[in-house]
């Protein structure tokens, strides 16, 4: 990585929250000050995880967390550490060797709450005296709360697992997201007379409460080798229905079913991102594919009406 002075936020910033976005918005007014690079510093795996041993799901891919920075934030480099050498690393030399010699960091950004280095014996107050000792400016953030409620990935993880997708999105800052390529289903969509996308959940990332949900669908432009782009399409209205799909008995896999609204095309091996903004029902099992196609016409005047469509 060529060497130049940037500015970091420091932290793992799964599901890109307000609470961290107190810290990008942070980093880039500083970069812009300092006329250096916006930078964020992540782990390839949740510390969390790590340290418990608790398989504990994500809120988003490190590339949904690189996206979600770029956009909202402004942020112009991610730079992904291993977390298994990164907690064996003396906290001292993380700053001074990691940080400050070899990424070129002026300035750093952290919570309240970080912690690094070798059994977690970096902290605020040490990482602040010793970037002061360096010359390096240091900004700590505090805790951010909405309605009284600290705003943390795990709070917004349970909102997710059950489904409470519009409070999701007032701690997010965002609609919940995943971005897959779309994969061959069982063609349920044209039998119903809806184009679908299927979409199968990243490993390790959290599924969200079963059920039928009105969402936004981005297809996004795409980049063949010796050809030219193709471009991308939306948002799109679409219902979009997380769960097993009891009703044409596709075992217990769990899947993403988007039936796009006003749209007709085929996106298979296309790569799209689904935005959940609101859960319109549970999954449950209908007697024919008849009532499930009235149920789903039902379900697109709901979201239409939603989104103001």
């Amino acid at each position: 990585m060529e060497k130049q002075r940037r500015v970091i936020a420091l932290g793992f910033f799964d599901g890109v929250h307000l609470g961290h976005g107190a810290l990008l918005r942070t980093v880039k007014e500083t970069a812009d000050r300092l006329k250096a690079v916006p930078c964020a510093f992540t782990f390839d795996k949740s510390p969390a995880a790590a340290l418990t041993g608790q398989n504990i799901p994500l809120l988003s891919t490190v590339d949904d967390r690189t996206t979600l920075m770029h956009q909202l934030y402004g942020i112009q480099e991610m730079v992904i550490a291993p977390f298994d050498a990164m907690q064996r690393m003396d906290w001292e030399a993380f700053i001074a060797d990691y940080l400050v010699k070899k990424l070129g960091v002026v300035h750093v950004v952290a919570g309240h709450d970080f912690h690094f280095g070798y059994m977690g014996q970096g902290n605020p107050d040490r990482l602040k005296e010793k970037c002061a000792l360096l010359g390096i400016g240091c900004d700590i953030i505090k805790k951010v709360e909405r309605d009284g409620i600290t705003i943390s990935s795990t709070y917004i993880r349970g909102l997710i697992a059950q489904g409470e997708m519009e409070r999701a999105v007032e701690f997010l800052g965002h609609p919940y997201r995943l971005t897959r390529q779309v994969t061959h289903g069982k063609r349920l969509g044209s039998r119903l007379g809806f184009p679908t996308v299927n979409l199968r959940i990243p490993e390790g990332v959290i599924v969200p409460a079963f059920g039928v949900y009105a969402t936004h669908v981005w297809v996004l432009p795409d980049y063949p080798d010796h050809q030219p782009c193709i471009p991308g399409v939306g948002p799109c209205m679409a219902v979009t229905n997380v769960g097993v799909r009891p009703t044409v008995e596709d075992g217990d896999q769990v899947t993403v079913e988007s039936f796009l609204l006003d749209f007709n095309g085929d996106l298979y091996g296309r790569t799209v991102r689904v935005e959940f903004y609101k859960r319109l029902r549970e999954e449950r099992k209908f007697p024919s594919l008849e009532a499930l196609a009235e149920e789903i016409k039902q379900n697109a005047a709901q979201t239409r009406a939603f989104f103001g469509g």
